[in-house]
């Protein structure tokens, strides 16, 4: 848990891989152009002191990613999102069982999500009732813009979705990841569209649509959608550290989201090993919202960034919560809280 000034604040990082994306594991080119678009993000989102050598950055040794999370990062739990990419990469980029693999080692400290293509057809829910029998799944991780074959991305909305979207229902995966956020070279920024996720949240009001990177650059349209829809969360990976490189713009992103949405439907992420967690989450302890934009958007309470933190996601995989670490309301005048304006109507 990471503590300071005397409150604890239990951390869940709800986005993190173990990927391979070294010359040997590349397929093509399009595998080494993915990794170095990583980097890039990596390189250009941090601050000095917290850039990696790509030579690191493209496959790092299971020792630095547990002690990065959780002896230095103030992790206490973290959850593997899976990206399997394998038209780029000749073993995949970032599978279920090469995350699984490393949860076993560490059974108190990862979750292990899945995935799904309905692409794959009939094969593709065998396999996932297997990826659920042999790692308990209570969430996957979906990318709608991934490459297979001549086919450049699928939607949500698509009728063998909705079969998947059913399987998963039926199995108990209720945390439903998706990545509808920036593109990544070279996958096509159309692909990553946010509309498709209105129509699967009304569909499925049962299972939680966890919208990775809040749909960024789309927030507004992410935000007009939440709001109707109870059941769409916002990922707060990639939007997280802009925190360093542009505060004004972090602080709108949060506003928003706030604002539109509320503080328990939101949840943290570093996108680790994309960025550290122990200076996202210093900074973000430490952040308020710029005074002159306060009357628009209020203030960041400390229940507000526990919840963020962690209890949000905690309370999505059913993790116990230390009580020293559990939020406290604090008192707040009428509409200063960051999140108190009214919702659009329904």
């Amino acid at each position: 848990m990471y503590t300071k000034d005397g409150e604890s604040y239990f951390v869940v990082d709800s986005h993190v891989h173990a990927w391979d994306g070294s010359l040997a594991n590349q397929a093509n080119r399009y595998g080494k152009g993915f990794i170095e678009c990583f980097y890039d993000y990596h390189r250009n989102l941090s601050p000095e002191g917290w850039v990696w050598p790509l030579e690191k950055f493209e496959k790092y040794p299971e020792e630095t990613l547990v002690r990065d999370l959780f002896d230095e990062g103030y992790v206490d739990r973290a959850i593997f999102q899976p990206t399997y990419l394998s038209d780029f990469y000749v073993n995949g980029f970032n599978t279920t069982e090469q995350n699984g693999k490393v949860a076993e080692r560490y059974p108190d400290k990862f979750v292990v999500n899945g995935a799904f293509d309905p692409r794959d057809g009939e094969t593709g829910l065998k396999t996932l009732e297997m990826l659920k029998q042999r790692w308990n799944l209570k969430g996957v991780k979906l990318y709608t813009a991934e490459w297979k074959g001549i086919s450049k991305g699928w939607k949500l909305s698509d009728p063998w979705a909705y079969r998947y979207l059913e399987k998963c229902q039926e199995l108990g995966i209720v945390n439903i990841h998706v990545h509808k956020g920036p593109t990544i070279y070279p996958l096509n920024m159309d692909a990553f569209d946010v509309h498709d996720v209105d129509e699967a949240a009304t569909m499925f009001p049962e299972l939680r649509f966890i919208v990775e990177h809040c749909g960024l650059p789309r927030l507004e349209d992410f935000c007009w959608i939440a709001t109707q829809e109870p059941n769409v969360y916002g990922g707060l990976a990639v939007a997280m550290p802009f925190i360093h490189t542009r505060p004004r713009y972090f602080a709108q992103i949060i506003g928003e989201l706030l604002y539109w949405l509320d503080e328990n439907r939101l949840t943290f992420a570093s996108d680790y090993a994309i960025w550290h967690p122990k200076w996202l989450i210093e900074a973000f302890v430490d952040f308020q919202i710029p005074e002159d934009m306060q009357d628009e958007y209020g203030v960041l309470t400390t229940e507000i960034k526990k919840k963020i933190l962690g209890l949000n996601a905690a309370k999505l995989y059913d993790m116990d919560i230390p009580r020293e670490a559990d939020v406290r309301p604090e008192p707040v005048d009428s509409g200063e809280a960051v999140g108190s304006a009214p919702k659009v109507p329904v």
